[in-house]
Formats: structure tokens, sequence, C-alpha cells
């Protein structure tokens, strides 16, 4: 019973530090990159799906993504999502692809971007403390139904506040590394 709740609270405090580290991916650091574009979703056929569903994403050179949609006629469709992403990127369309140039970073956007980052940290970190909690309350719940002793219940809680403790320091880990990739340290 206590191993299955903590199968449970790691696996949701993973999921948020996945989710963290997913949202990480769609900022742009400078350089082109594919990972750029996946938080684009664009209607394909009355559906939201991600650009590489529907089109080859290339990088021909570091400031510059090349879109080549699988039908021609996504062109205009994948451009106005990516505009409507609000990523700070302006593609060009010529008809048959979509050129994505890649901005130099100016000193204020880089701020922009690592207050965003922080924000959403903070909201992963809160998600991993609300599963701490929802452990915590499972545990006291069990020990008052008498299914577990009160020395299970403190080893428990101990070991929630342990993966919630590791899952904080990751997301802070990750979120140094994604300042300094931003900085271009």
């Amino acid at each position: 019973m206590i191993e299955e709740l903590k199968k449970d609270i790691a696996k949701r405090m993973e999921g948020a530090l996945i989710h963290f580290k997913e949202e990480l991916k769609g900022f742009r650091t400078g350089r082109a990159n594919p990972a750029i574009l996946e938080p684009v979703k664009v209607p394909y056929y009355g559906s939201p799906v991600p650009v590489s569903q529907v089109a080859n994403i290339t990088i021909p050179d570091p400031s510059l993504i090349i879109v080549s949609p699988w039908e021609t006629a996504m062109a205009a469709e994948i451009d106005k999502a990516i505009r409507k992403a609000d990523l700070g990127l302006n593609p060009v369309t010529d008809g048959k692809t979509v050129k994505v140039p890649i901005p130099a970073l100016t000193e204020e956007r880089r701020k922009d971007l690592i207050k965003k980052a922080h924000t959403l940290a903070e909201a992963s970190k809160t998600a991993v403390r609300q599963v701490r909690r929802d452990g915590n309350e499972e545990l006291k719940e069990y020990e008052k139904e008498g299914e577990i002793s009160e020395d299970d219940l403190h080893r428990g809680l101990d070991e929630v506040q342990k993966f919630h403790d590791d899952f904080i320091k990751k997301i802070d880990e990750t979120l140094k590394a994604k300042e300094k990739e931003i900085l271009g340290q």
C-alpha cells in the first residue's frame, strides 16, 4: 500500500519535472533548434497537431529554420500558427516553404526569457508541493484508519519529503542550466 503510494507520488513529481523541461524546450536561445517549434500546433483536418507532423524541419545554418510542409497548402497555416504561438519569431512564406529567421537575442529579451523560465519553474515546484501534500494526506488517512502504524506514517512522511526535495533540486538545476544557455555562457 505504501509502496504503491510512493510509486504514484514519484511518477506524478516526475511528470511535473518532465512538463517543465518540455516547456523550456520552446525557449529561443539565439540558435536555431527544431525544438523551438515544438509548442506550435497547426490545424490539420480539424485537429491541432505539432508542426513536425505536417512538415520537415531543417536547420541550414544557426540562425535559420526552414519548414517544408508535405502539403504546400499548409505553408500559410504553419506561418499563421508560428506567429500565433508568440515565440517572438517572424516567419517568411514563399508559398511552398516557411523560413523562420532566428534573431539574435537582445539583453532585454534574455531577461524576459529568464523571467518566464522562473515562472515556469515556480509552477512546477507548486505542482510538486501539491503532490507532496496529497501524499501526506493519504498517509495520514491510512494511519487514521489503522491501515499503517504511527512509525510507518513517520517513515512515509520522511520519504515523501525526500522525493519532494529531490524533485525541487532537479527543477532548480534544470532552471540554472537553461539560464546559462539563455545567457550564452
